[in-house]
């Protein structure tokens, strides 16, 4: 039989199944063991990117100054609204603290309400992308 490019062109197929047959023959499980603190470090890693400050969600910005005065700010709000998101964030030349990470404005608009009477400088923002 000579070899020629029409008789490969047919006999490729069946060289491939072969291949495929003759390794399938020596498959292997792999048995992967995750560490159970993993997933606890993901949970946490899932909840702060939800709160990351470059999103298409609606916050409201309470403090505006240095570092040092808006990291006290950011301890007092967090002991005083636990159910509430807040960060600190950089803007050249001062730091910023934001909280919530509310879809709609009219959510966001509620809370800043409540917030205006312990932070009456507050107001509402949406971060841009």
């Amino acid at each position: 039989m000579n070899l020629n490019y029409k008789n490969f062109k047919t006999l490729a197929p069946v060289f491939v199944v072969f291949f495929i047959a003759i390794n399938s023959s020596n498959a292997q499980t792999v048995t992967v063991e995750q560490d159970p603190q993993f997933e606890q470090l993901l949970s946490e890693k899932r909840r702060v990117n939800s709160s990351i400050t470059v999103t298409n969600r609606w916050k409201i910005q309470i403090f505006t100054g240095d570092n040092t005065n808006s990291r006290k700010a950011l301890q007092d709000f967090k002991r005083e609204y636990k159910s509430i998101d807040a960060t600190v964030v950089f803007h050249t030349p001062s730091y910023k603290v934001w909280v919530g990470n509310f879809k709609t404005r009219i959510e966001a608009e509620r809370t800043l309400l409540d917030l205006k009477s312990r932070y009456p400088d507050a107001f509402l923002i949406k971060p841009n992308k």
